[in-house]
């Protein structure tokens, strides 16, 4: 029986040791992880309400509980990318839109500013979140920042390229910042392949060759929306979305 949006045998070999809940782990063996990790996927490639899983992963309220989707994903990522097949030289950076579905729209008791936190903001199409990537000479991601929807793309470079080991960053022209991005970037050794922007006194020039890969960042993002669940954010906390999409980089990384 074909078993939609659940791993394959192979992916699941290459997850299964990297899994809290696993037998002779710390803490309570999980009864079956590998159904677990389905459910959250099919939850999330489907975009439906945690009540609305199948019954065969059985009662929705223990996958919705169970903080492995949640506050572990980082982990299980870091692990699955660290056992790729070495470093990759080139990094590309790039961010996208999600706007909040109804469910994570509808207002409740309005807090002070700090409490509430969670990555949403306002911009021209209501609610949003705006996710900040990087990925691989292969297209695979490597770091992820979650800002509200009106900040500005560079809030997430700030966090992305401070420690990337990467010897060259592929961007477009929002992040021709000389001081913020380009000559923190050169003073590193890196190249940089940012094209300029048009109001520029001064042209950069830029391997123009190189800067035709930037469209694996997009191949990413083309994945990731394949999350109906992450393209429209159904979470309200930035923990769980953020959490989410680790998982969904984990499966591209697997693939």
């Amino acid at each position: 029986m074909t078993r939609r949006y659940a791993l394959r045998d192979d992916q699941w070999e290459r997850i299964e040791p990297v899994l809290p809940g696993r037998e002779g782990h710390v803490g309570v063996t999980a009864r079956d992880n590998r159904l677990f990790v389905d459910a959250v996927l099919y939850r999330y490639r489907a975009g439906i309400a945690w009540r609305d899983l199948p019954e065969r992963f059985g009662d929705f309220r223990v996958v919705h509980l169970r903080p492995l989707a949640l506050e572990h994903n980082r982990r299980v990522a870091a692990l699955v990318c660290r056992a790729g097949t070495g470093p990759r030289q080139r990094v590309r950076l790039n961010r996208q839109h999600d706007c909040a579905c109804p469910p994570a729209q509808r207002g409740g008791k309005k807090r002070g500013p700090g409490q509430n936190n969670q990555a949403i903001g306002r911009s021209r199409g209501g609610l949003s979140t705006k996710i900040h990537a990087t990925v691989d000479a292969l297209g695979n991601p490597t770091g992820f920042h979650l800002t509200p929807g009106q900040a500005h793309d560079l809030e997430g470079a700030d966090v992305l390229l401070k420690d990337s080991e990467a010897e060259a960053v592929i961007a477009d022209k929002a992040y021709d910042a000389q001081a913020r991005v380009i000559e923190p970037l050169l003073k590193a050794g890196k190249q940089v392949v940012i094209p300029p922007r048009s109001t520029r006194k001064q042209q950069r020039d830029y391997d123009r060759h190189l800067y035709k890969a930037r469209h694996l960042i997009e191949n990413f993002f083309a994945r990731l929306k394949q999350y109906r669940a992450i393209a429209t954010r159904y979470d309200k906390t930035a923990r769980n979305f953020l959490g989410a999409i680790h998982l969904a980089a984990a499966v591209v990384w697997l693939n």
